[in-house]
């Protein structure tokens, strides 16, 4: 005969076995489970492993885009929405199955290191949001191509590398320029063999430095120097050129070893230097414009793309200060002292044009003295 509490202990002992074989299911996990019954907002549903049954509200049966139906009896897979612990009940959805499928997806492509497309739909601080599987995810500045986001990208898809994807915590990382540099690998040989010094190309502007700009020539990119930019002295790059724009560019030297290309868009017309010899000459007074100041000299513009210093010592016979004497933009009337377009020079003076004029008058009164 069993008493009372030889059968308290044999329940407490089932009780203990039964949590001994219990599993942990946590958030974002995919667990089987069988519908046990209607509830008022849901449905109780026996998930195997579980120290209690779960619950599945209306809400997250289905989504607008499906129609989900659910009756008891169904054995069916169910997305962990929250776990279960000692107050609660594990909380299941249906319409998250397939967000869990796409999370697992990113995940795989993760470890395998593939490579998937992502749409941009918006640009935020620090880099842009994308669409990846109806997932929403992040492309950091820094592992975009271009380095900076700009507008030209909305829309538009992405080759990118997962870096993370965590379900957990909604967070799903990506980086184009991993995705390129790897592809850039691949087929960087086979381009360069296509290409050749002086040969004219096109190509999109895919990042601006300080440093000059980078242009994809046939999938690779090339460095366009900002002293290739212009014959004119500029700024930043990107007061001639804008990023995702399509331009003309002159190859002006390829390294096989190091697989890199140097870009010119200055020398797609003719060269300034070349259009002055004969229009100019030593001693000559001409009139030009004030491009840059510094502590010893000032960078006059005499012609379009063709710059000429002014030192300090050729400003005034005294000492001067040039920041005092000049700023950006004057017009000042010089002396061609040096004239050596060969080697892209010419030395001005201002001191000598006071010498110049002194002369002529002397010369002047001379002959009068001799008529």
């Amino acid at each position: 005969m069993t008493t009372t509490l030889e059968k308290t202990s044999m329940d407490e002992f089932e009780r203990l076995l039964e949590e001994s074989f219990a599993k942990s299911y946590s958030v974002a996990d995919i667990v089987e489970g069988t519908v046990i019954k209607k509830e008022q907002d849901g449905y109780l549903v026996s998930v195997k492993g579980a120290k209690s049954e779960a619950f599945l509200p209306e809400k997250e049966i289905s989504s607008q885009e499906g129609a989900e139906s659910v009756e008891v009896g169904d054995v069916k897979e169910f997305y962990v929405l929250k776990e279960e612990n000692d107050d609660d009940n594990m909380l299941l959805s249906l319409k998250r199955l397939s967000f869990a499928q796409a999370w697992a997806q990113l995940n795989d492509a993760k470890i395998q290191g593939d490579i998937i497309l992502a749409k941009v739909i918006s640009i935020v601080k620090g880099g842009v949001l994308v669409d990846v599987a109806d997932l929403k995810g992040f492309i950091p500045s820094s592992q975009l191509r271009t380095g900076i986001p700009f507008d030209g990208l909305i829309d538009t898809k992405l080759e990118v590398k997962v870096l993370e994807a965590d379900p957990k915590k909604n967070k799903l990382i990506l980086s184009q320029r991993l995705a390129v540099a790897e592809q850039r690998d691949q087929v960087v040989d086979n381009i360069l063999s296509e290409l050749q010094e002086d040969q004219i190309v096109k190509g999109e502007v895919v990042r601006i430095a300080d440093f000059g700009a980078f242009v994809d020539i046939n999938g690779i990119d090339g460095l366009l120097p900002i002293s290739e930019i212009s014959w004119s002295r500029i700024k930043h790059p990107s007061d001639v050129i804008k990023l995702g724009e399509t331009i003309e560019v002159k190859i002006i030297k390829i390294d096989q070893e190091l697989k890199r290309i140097s870009l010119s868009l200055k020398r797609m017309g003719e060269d300034p230097w070349q259009q002055i010899e004969g229009q100019f000459q030593e001693g000559q007074i001409i009139t030009g414009t004030v491009n840059k100041v510094t502590g010893f000299g000032a960078f006059i513009n005499i012609f379009p793309g063709v710059e000429a210093l002014l030192p300090v010592s050729e400003m005034a016979e005294e000492n001067v200060n040039p920041f005092n004497q000049f700023k950006v933009g004057d017009s000042v009337e010089v002396l061609i002292k040096k004239f050596t377009p060969q080697e892209h020079r010419i030395a001005l003076s201002i001191k000598d044009i006071n010498k110049t004029e002194e002369s002529a008058e002397t010369t002047e009164a001379a002959e009068t003295a001799e008529v």
